[in-house]
């Protein structure tokens, strides 16, 4: 086979989600002239102009909302049908993986790749309904199973889960070591002062990540320790009503909306505590990057152990007790950790494999492998 290697990788949109992130990492440390990623996609993402200037080429088709079941199915068997050139496709589709192997199978597409991100899926009761069966279609469509936690394996690939490769979230390390001047000249930009103290949270305004909970244990902590403040990057569905909840409790002067932001490693700088008490995750970049920054994180209980990198930085809380939350936040406030270990932490990271470079070595070498 020559080269470069062109993998499709399908996603919904390339956007600033954990899967996508660790996606371009991977791109962007990879030997382009050996392997060149594209993309199916159903909607415009973020990152689409770095893809075409890097070389990658978007295809896009109609997501199942917009056109149904059957038409769905319909553009995947078309596309695959219409475009032979792909010997590899990756699908980070979670459940609607099975869909889009099953119409790869069907276009003699020989290396199917399956990537499981998550540990449970979204929505209502007929959403998930209709993903179980999309999901049925992975055991039979599949060729390779990849996972970013053990949990995530057993949820996608049930009974399947001692075939899959457990593939690290690696992260630039180095680009989110702290910097104590990085993190003035953001306190700056924020309008923060060096008394703030700052409780920061990155991730899509969606049910998995209970912002609902975040507000909850902010708002105690607020009205016991008025010099702290909530910073909130992301954007999502429930974004409208996480403002609302703001607003009802009058922490309107407490809490920064920043939107999506394209530059979590700086803004990880100026957080004090990284708090995340998602109901699922498959193991979170985010969380890798936290702990990159120095940052302690208080996370929920639901999420992997994997994500512990063994730094010493991760403390998990059970949901069912918001005070637990609430006076772990304030004794990180009365003792807050040195600045001295937080130079170390991007270091120690790195040398326990979290670095995107081992990940990329990793790609290279499974992609040239499942090529020939």
């Amino acid at each position: 086979m020559g080269y470069p290697i062109r993998v499709l990788h399908v996603v919904v949109n390339m956007n600033r989600g954990g899967a996508e992130t660790l996606i371009m990492n991977l791109y962007r440390n990879m030997d382009r002239s050996k392997f060149q990623f594209d993309f199916l996609t159903c909607k415009e993402g973020v990152f689409d102009g770095e893809i075409m200037e890097m070389g990658g080429v978007i295809h896009r088709i109609p997501y199942v909302n917009d056109v149904g079941h059957f038409g769905y199915v319909k553009a995947l068997n078309h596309f695959f049908a219409t475009h032979p050139e792909y010997t590899i496709v990756h699908s980070h589709m979670d459940k609607m993986t099975g869909f889009v192997l099953k119409a790869a199978k069907e276009g003699n597409v020989p290396t199917r790749i399956a990537h499981s991100h998550n540990t449970s899926s979204e929505g209502n009761a007929a959403v998930k309904a209709y993903k179980w069966y999309a999901g049925r279609y992975i055991g039979h469509s599949a060729t390779h199973r990849v996972a970013c936690s053990k949990k995530a394996a057993k949820w996608l690939f049930a009974h399947q889960e001692e075939k899959t490769v457990i593939v690290m979230n690696g992260i630039e390390s180095e680009q989110f070591a702290f910097s104590l001047e990085t993190r003035e000249q953001v306190r700056q930009e924020l309008l923060l002062t060096e008394d703030h103290f700052v409780v920061g949270h990155v991730g899509r305004f969606a049910h998995q990540k209970n912002h609902s909970f975040l507000i909850d244990i902010f708002a105690q902590l607020n009205k016991e320790r008025p010099e702290s403040v909530l910073v909130l990057a992301g954007d999502g569905p429930l974004r409208f009503e996480i403002e609302k909840k703001i607003r009802d409790l009058n922490l309107r002067n407490s809490v920064l909306f920043l939107g999506i932001r394209g530059d979590i490693n700086r803004l990880l700088q100026a957080f004090d505590v990284f708090v995340f008490p998602s109901w699922h995750e498959g193991l979170p970049v985010t969380l890798i990057e936290a702990q990159a920054a120095g940052l302690p994180c208080l996370i929920s209980e639901s999420i992997t152990r994997e994500v512990d990198t063994g730094i010493e930085l991760v403390e998990y809380l059970p949901l069912s007790d918001k005070m637990a939350w609430v006076s772990k936040i304030k004794s990180l406030i009365t003792q807050p950790t040195s600045q001295a270990p937080r130079n170390l932490s991007a270091y120690f990271l790195s040398s326990k494999g979290y670095d995107i470079k081992n990940t990329a070595q990793w790609a290279e070498s499974f992609y040239s492998t499942v090529s020939r």
